[in-house]
Protein backbone atom coordinates (compact mmCIF):
# COMPACT_ATOMS: atom_id res chain seq x y z
CA UNK A 1 0.00 0.00 0.00
CA UNK A 2 1.36 3.42 -0.94
CA UNK A 3 2.07 5.87 1.82
CA UNK A 4 0.01 9.02 2.34
CA UNK A 5 1.72 12.14 1.05
CA UNK A 6 2.59 15.12 3.23
CA UNK A 7 3.94 18.52 2.17
CA UNK A 8 6.17 20.44 4.57
CA UNK A 9 6.58 24.19 3.99
CA UNK A 10 8.86 26.77 5.55
CA UNK A 11 12.23 26.19 7.20
CA UNK A 12 11.97 23.18 9.52
CA UNK A 13 14.84 21.39 11.34
CA UNK A 14 15.32 17.99 9.74
CA UNK A 15 15.61 16.30 13.12
CA UNK A 16 12.02 17.33 13.80
CA UNK A 17 10.78 15.42 10.74
CA UNK A 18 12.30 12.00 11.45
CA UNK A 19 9.10 10.30 12.59
CA UNK A 20 7.06 11.94 9.84
CA UNK A 21 9.40 10.58 7.17
CA UNK A 22 9.14 7.08 8.66
CA UNK A 23 5.35 7.05 8.33
CA UNK A 24 4.57 9.12 5.22
CA UNK A 25 5.91 10.08 1.82
CA UNK A 26 7.22 13.54 2.74
CA UNK A 27 7.99 16.36 0.31
CA UNK A 28 10.18 19.04 1.83
CA UNK A 29 12.00 21.24 -0.67
CA UNK A 30 11.92 24.77 0.78
CA UNK A 31 14.11 26.22 -1.97
CA UNK A 32 11.38 25.71 -4.59
CA UNK A 33 8.20 25.87 -2.51
CA UNK A 34 6.92 29.29 -3.52
CA UNK A 35 3.25 29.98 -3.04
CA UNK A 36 2.73 29.45 -6.76
CA UNK A 37 4.41 26.04 -6.57
CA UNK A 38 2.31 25.07 -3.55
CA UNK A 39 -0.93 26.06 -5.29
CA UNK A 40 0.03 24.09 -8.38
CA UNK A 41 1.00 20.93 -6.49
CA UNK A 42 -1.08 20.81 -3.32
CA UNK A 43 -3.83 18.60 -4.80
CA UNK A 44 -1.57 15.54 -4.59
CA UNK A 45 -1.07 15.76 -0.82
CA UNK A 46 -3.07 14.33 2.10
CA UNK A 47 -1.51 16.54 4.76
CA UNK A 48 0.16 19.94 5.00
CA UNK A 49 2.66 21.05 7.64
CA UNK A 50 2.31 24.79 7.23
CA UNK A 51 4.89 27.48 7.93
CA UNK A 52 5.67 30.67 6.08
CA UNK A 53 2.59 30.95 3.89
CA UNK A 54 -1.08 31.77 4.33
CA UNK A 55 -3.79 29.10 4.14
CA UNK A 56 -6.55 31.28 2.71
CA UNK A 57 -9.48 30.12 0.57
CA UNK A 58 -7.33 29.95 -2.54
CA UNK A 59 -4.82 27.62 -0.95
CA UNK A 60 -7.48 25.50 0.76
CA UNK A 61 -9.31 25.08 -2.55
CA UNK A 62 -6.04 23.93 -4.11
CA UNK A 63 -5.72 21.19 -1.48
CA UNK A 64 -8.48 19.05 -2.95
CA UNK A 65 -7.36 15.91 -1.07
CA UNK A 66 -6.16 17.46 2.17
CA UNK A 67 -7.29 15.82 5.39
CA UNK A 68 -5.34 18.08 7.70
CA UNK A 69 -3.42 21.36 7.86
CA UNK A 70 -1.22 21.65 10.92
CA UNK A 71 0.32 24.98 11.82
CA UNK A 72 3.97 24.77 12.80
CA UNK A 73 3.29 26.76 15.95
CA UNK A 74 0.49 27.71 18.29
CA UNK A 75 -0.96 30.59 16.22
CA UNK A 76 -3.48 29.81 13.49
CA UNK A 77 -4.70 33.26 12.47
CA UNK A 78 -2.97 32.74 9.09
CA UNK A 79 -5.34 29.83 8.36
CA UNK A 80 -8.99 30.25 7.38
CA UNK A 81 -10.15 27.66 9.89
CA UNK A 82 -13.85 28.14 9.19
CA UNK A 83 -13.43 27.58 5.46
CA UNK A 84 -11.20 24.57 6.12
CA UNK A 85 -13.96 23.12 8.29
CA UNK A 86 -16.46 23.66 5.46
CA UNK A 87 -14.15 21.63 3.24
CA UNK A 88 -13.83 18.88 5.82
CA UNK A 89 -10.19 19.68 6.60
CA UNK A 90 -8.88 19.39 10.15
CA UNK A 91 -6.78 22.32 11.34
CA UNK A 92 -4.43 21.70 14.26
CA UNK A 93 -1.70 23.63 16.04
CA UNK A 94 1.27 22.95 18.34
CA UNK A 95 0.62 24.47 21.77
CA UNK A 96 3.10 22.45 23.82
CA UNK A 97 6.29 23.04 21.83
CA UNK A 98 5.95 26.82 22.02
CA UNK A 99 5.14 27.06 25.73
CA UNK A 100 8.53 27.29 27.40
CA UNK A 101 10.54 29.06 24.65
CA UNK A 102 7.89 31.77 24.19
CA UNK A 103 7.69 32.23 27.95
CA UNK A 104 11.49 32.54 28.01
CA UNK A 105 11.38 35.22 25.31
CA UNK A 106 8.64 37.09 27.14
CA UNK A 107 10.67 36.99 30.34
CA UNK A 108 13.82 38.10 28.52
CA UNK A 109 11.99 41.06 26.98
CA UNK A 110 10.41 41.88 30.34
CA UNK A 111 13.76 42.04 32.11
CA UNK A 112 15.43 43.92 29.27
CA UNK A 113 12.55 46.41 29.16
CA UNK A 114 12.23 47.26 32.84
CA UNK A 115 16.02 47.41 33.28
CA UNK A 116 16.34 49.56 30.10
CA UNK A 117 19.00 47.37 28.50
CA UNK A 118 18.48 48.72 24.98
CA UNK A 119 18.99 52.28 26.18
CA UNK A 120 22.09 51.36 28.21
CA UNK A 121 23.55 49.25 25.40
CA UNK A 122 23.06 52.07 22.89
CA UNK A 123 24.78 54.61 25.15
CA UNK A 124 27.84 52.41 25.72
CA UNK A 125 28.09 51.33 22.06
CA UNK A 126 28.14 54.98 21.02
CA UNK A 127 31.20 55.52 23.24
CA UNK A 128 29.31 57.42 25.94
CA UNK A 129 28.69 56.90 29.63
CA UNK A 130 26.03 58.00 32.07
CA UNK A 131 25.38 58.45 35.77
CA UNK A 132 22.70 55.90 36.63
CA UNK A 133 22.22 57.52 40.02
CA UNK A 134 20.17 60.13 38.18
CA UNK A 135 16.52 59.06 38.38
CA UNK A 136 15.86 59.78 34.71
CA UNK A 137 18.38 57.06 33.80
CA UNK A 138 17.03 54.38 36.15
CA UNK A 139 14.99 51.30 35.39
CA UNK A 140 12.59 49.45 37.67
CA UNK A 141 13.15 46.56 40.09
CA UNK A 142 10.65 43.70 39.90
CA UNK A 143 10.57 42.47 43.49
CA UNK A 144 7.29 43.47 45.10
CA UNK A 145 5.78 44.66 41.80
CA UNK A 146 2.59 43.37 40.16
CA UNK A 147 2.60 41.41 36.93
CA UNK A 148 -0.63 41.55 34.93
CA UNK A 149 -1.07 38.62 32.55
CA UNK A 150 -3.54 39.04 29.69
CA UNK A 151 -4.35 35.51 28.52
CA UNK A 152 -3.70 32.95 31.25
CA UNK A 153 -2.97 29.84 29.20
CA UNK A 154 0.12 27.64 29.09
CA UNK A 155 2.54 30.43 28.17
CA UNK A 156 1.04 32.98 30.54
CA UNK A 157 1.19 30.50 33.41
CA UNK A 158 4.87 29.83 32.70
CA UNK A 159 5.67 33.55 32.61
CA UNK A 160 3.85 33.97 35.91
CA UNK A 161 6.01 31.24 37.45
CA UNK A 162 9.21 32.91 36.23
CA UNK A 163 8.16 36.29 37.62
CA UNK A 164 7.05 34.90 40.97
CA UNK A 165 10.61 33.63 41.40
CA UNK A 166 11.66 37.30 41.40
CA UNK A 167 9.09 38.22 44.03
CA UNK A 168 6.30 39.55 41.81
CA UNK A 169 2.59 39.28 42.61
CA UNK A 170 0.58 37.91 39.66
CA UNK A 171 -2.89 38.98 38.58
CA UNK A 172 -4.54 37.93 35.33
CA UNK A 173 -7.46 38.46 32.99
CA UNK A 174 -8.86 36.01 30.46
CA UNK A 175 -12.15 35.24 28.74
CA UNK A 176 -12.84 32.78 31.54
CA UNK A 177 -11.59 32.50 35.09
CA UNK A 178 -9.47 29.52 36.04
CA UNK A 179 -10.74 26.91 38.46
CA UNK A 180 -10.25 28.08 42.03
CA UNK A 181 -7.98 25.15 42.89
CA UNK A 182 -5.77 25.92 39.88
CA UNK A 183 -5.62 29.60 40.88
CA UNK A 184 -4.42 28.55 44.32
CA UNK A 185 -1.84 26.19 42.85
CA UNK A 186 -0.51 28.91 40.51
CA UNK A 187 -0.85 31.60 43.21
CA UNK A 188 -2.63 34.00 40.84
CA UNK A 189 -5.66 36.26 41.19
CA UNK A 190 -8.33 36.89 38.58
CA UNK A 191 -9.26 40.56 38.01
CA UNK A 192 -11.30 42.48 35.45
CA UNK A 193 -9.54 43.81 32.38
CA UNK A 194 -9.90 47.37 33.68
CA UNK A 195 -8.37 46.45 37.05
CA UNK A 196 -5.50 44.63 35.33
CA UNK A 197 -4.70 47.67 33.19
CA UNK A 198 -4.83 50.12 36.09
CA UNK A 199 -3.01 47.97 38.65
CA UNK A 200 -0.17 46.14 36.91
CA UNK A 201 3.39 47.42 36.89
CA UNK A 202 4.16 45.14 33.93
CA UNK A 203 1.58 43.68 31.54
CA UNK A 204 2.44 40.66 29.39
CA UNK A 205 0.22 39.56 26.51
CA UNK A 206 -0.54 35.91 25.72
CA UNK A 207 -3.93 35.96 23.99
CA UNK A 208 -4.64 34.74 20.44
CA UNK A 209 -5.48 37.08 17.57
CA UNK A 210 -9.28 37.15 17.40
CA UNK A 211 -11.81 39.83 16.43
CA UNK A 212 -12.41 40.34 20.15
CA UNK A 213 -8.72 40.86 20.95
CA UNK A 214 -7.52 42.83 17.92
CA UNK A 215 -6.43 46.31 18.98
CA UNK A 216 -7.54 45.74 22.57
CA UNK A 217 -4.48 47.60 23.82
CA UNK A 218 -5.12 51.07 22.43
CA UNK A 219 -4.97 54.73 23.37
CA UNK A 220 -7.77 54.42 25.92
CA UNK A 221 -6.05 51.51 27.66
CA UNK A 222 -2.60 53.12 27.64
CA UNK A 223 -4.20 56.18 29.22
CA UNK A 224 -5.40 54.01 32.12
CA UNK A 225 -2.05 52.33 32.75
CA UNK A 226 0.40 53.67 35.31
CA UNK A 227 2.91 56.02 33.73
CA UNK A 228 5.60 53.87 35.33
CA UNK A 229 4.20 50.65 33.79
CA UNK A 230 5.61 48.52 30.97
CA UNK A 231 3.97 46.30 28.36
CA UNK A 232 5.49 43.17 26.80
CA UNK A 233 4.05 41.37 23.77
CA UNK A 234 5.33 38.03 22.46
CA UNK A 235 1.87 36.82 21.39
CA UNK A 236 0.33 38.50 18.34
CA UNK A 237 1.15 41.98 17.04
CA UNK A 238 -2.47 42.92 16.31
CA UNK A 239 -3.32 42.90 20.02
CA UNK A 240 -1.69 46.36 20.19
CA UNK A 241 -2.58 49.40 18.10
CA UNK A 242 0.97 50.34 17.20
CA UNK A 243 0.33 54.03 16.48
CA UNK A 244 -1.35 54.38 19.88
CA UNK A 245 1.59 52.64 21.56
CA UNK A 246 4.06 55.01 19.90
CA UNK A 247 2.06 58.01 21.14
CA UNK A 248 1.86 56.60 24.68
CA UNK A 249 5.60 55.93 24.76
CA UNK A 250 6.42 59.40 23.43
CA UNK A 251 4.01 61.16 25.80
CA UNK A 252 5.18 59.28 28.89
CA UNK A 253 1.80 57.63 29.45
CA UNK A 254 3.69 54.36 29.92
CA UNK A 255 7.37 53.78 30.68
CA UNK A 256 8.37 51.29 27.99
CA UNK A 257 7.62 48.27 25.84
CA UNK A 258 9.19 44.96 24.87
CA UNK A 259 7.98 43.59 21.54
CA UNK A 260 8.60 40.33 19.71
CA UNK A 261 5.57 40.77 17.43
CA UNK A 262 4.20 43.71 15.46
CA UNK A 263 0.94 44.89 13.97
CA UNK A 264 2.19 44.88 10.36
CA UNK A 265 5.20 42.58 10.50
CA UNK A 266 7.67 42.30 8.99
CA UNK A 267 7.24 46.06 8.63
CA UNK A 268 7.94 47.96 11.84
CA UNK A 269 7.16 51.66 11.92
CA UNK A 270 10.11 54.06 11.81
CA UNK A 271 8.66 55.93 14.79
CA UNK A 272 8.67 52.81 16.94
CA UNK A 273 12.22 51.96 15.86
CA UNK A 274 13.40 55.43 16.85
CA UNK A 275 12.39 55.17 20.52
CA UNK A 276 14.87 54.45 23.31
CA UNK A 277 12.23 53.00 25.66
CA UNK A 278 11.42 50.03 23.41
CA UNK A 279 13.33 46.79 22.91
CA UNK A 280 12.39 44.61 19.93
CA UNK A 281 13.06 41.19 18.43
CA UNK A 282 11.92 39.75 15.06
CA UNK A 283 9.14 37.32 16.12
CA UNK A 284 11.81 35.08 17.62
CA UNK A 285 9.89 33.62 20.56
CA UNK A 286 10.55 30.06 19.41
CA UNK A 287 13.89 30.88 17.81
CA UNK A 288 15.97 28.07 19.26
CA UNK A 289 16.92 24.77 17.65
CA UNK A 290 15.45 22.88 20.57
CA UNK A 291 12.13 24.70 20.30
CA UNK A 292 11.78 24.45 16.53
CA UNK A 293 12.62 20.74 16.65
CA UNK A 294 10.04 20.10 19.37
CA UNK A 295 7.38 22.03 17.45
CA UNK A 296 8.07 20.08 14.25
CA UNK A 297 7.81 16.83 16.22
CA UNK A 298 4.47 17.96 17.67
CA UNK A 299 3.22 18.92 14.18
CA UNK A 300 4.35 15.51 12.91
CA UNK A 301 2.31 13.78 15.63
CA UNK A 302 -0.72 15.88 14.62
CA UNK A 303 -0.39 14.65 11.03
CA UNK A 304 0.23 11.02 11.95
CA UNK A 305 -2.63 10.86 14.44
CA UNK A 306 -5.09 12.42 12.00
CA UNK A 307 -4.14 10.72 8.72
CA UNK A 308 -3.08 7.27 9.94
CA UNK A 309 -5.16 6.88 13.10
CA UNK A 310 -8.13 9.14 12.32
CA UNK A 311 -7.70 10.74 15.76
CA UNK A 312 -7.05 14.50 15.36
CA UNK A 313 -4.89 16.11 18.03
CA UNK A 314 -4.86 19.83 18.96
CA UNK A 315 -7.94 20.26 16.75
CA UNK A 316 -8.73 24.01 16.55
CA UNK A 317 -11.68 23.90 14.11
CA UNK A 318 -13.60 20.94 15.51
Amino acid sequence: MSKAKVLVTGIIPEQGLTELREVFDVTYEPEKETREWILANLAQFDGLLLMGTKADRELIDAGKNLKIITANGVGFDHIDIAYAKEKGIVVSNCPMGVRVPTAEMTFALLLATVRRLFFYDKVVREGNWMDVSEQKNMGMSLQGKTLGIYGMGRIGSEVGRFCQALGMKVIYNDVRQLDHNLEEKLDVTYVSFDTLVKTADVITLHAPALPSTEGIFNAEVFGKMKNTAYIVNAARGVLIKEADLVAALKNGEIAGAGLDVFENEPNVSAELRSLDNVIMSPHAGTGTLEARTAIAQEASKNLISCIRDNQPLNHVNA
